[in-house]
């Protein structure tokens, strides 16, 4: 065993396999994500496998996964910073942490960490998005890894 891994690491199994694509399709991978920084294609495929694992997990209510809600808001917007936090009190989803950032003289991002099922971090996006004086809400979708 190479030494720089830990004794109880495990090395990760890779299985090789080929795919057909039509060469156009082929071309345009290489062109608009190889040649512009992926380290391989077999990188972007995984990524792509992983892309839809996420989007999968994220169809079923009751998974439990993870997200990172990004908001830009007016904090001159009367009571606005009151009812985000009242929305975030009021639902059943861990806020595993919570950053806030002034960007400008009237606009400010908060970026909250969620762990929860995905009905209850998208009720909260959709509370949180409703309300007068946010200008952005985005949600970046995580899955906890099982792999």
């Amino acid at each position: 065993m190479n030494s720089q891994f830990n004794k109880d690491e495990k090395l990760e199994k890779v299985v090789r396999f080929s795919i057909s694509l039509p060469e156009e399709l082929l071309q345009i991978m290489d062109k608009q994500f190889i040649d512009k920084g992926y380290a391989s294609r077999s990188e972007f495929i995984r990524d792509l496998i992983r892309s839809k694992i996420i989007q999968e997990k994220w169809g079923d209510p009751e998974e439990q996964v993870l997200a990172v809600l990004s908001i830009v808001y007016n904090h001159h917007t009367s009571d606005l910073s009151e009812k985000m936090m009242q929305i975030q009190h009021m639902n059943i989803v861990n806020i595993l942490c919570n950053l806030h950032i002034h960007i400008s003289h009237e606009d400010c991002l908060e970026v909250i960490v969620l762990k929860g099922k995905t009905k209850e971090i998208q009720k909260i996006n959709i509370e949180i998005s409703g309300l007068r004086g946010i200008k952005v809400a985005e949600i970046t979708k995580i899955i906890i890894p099982e792999v």
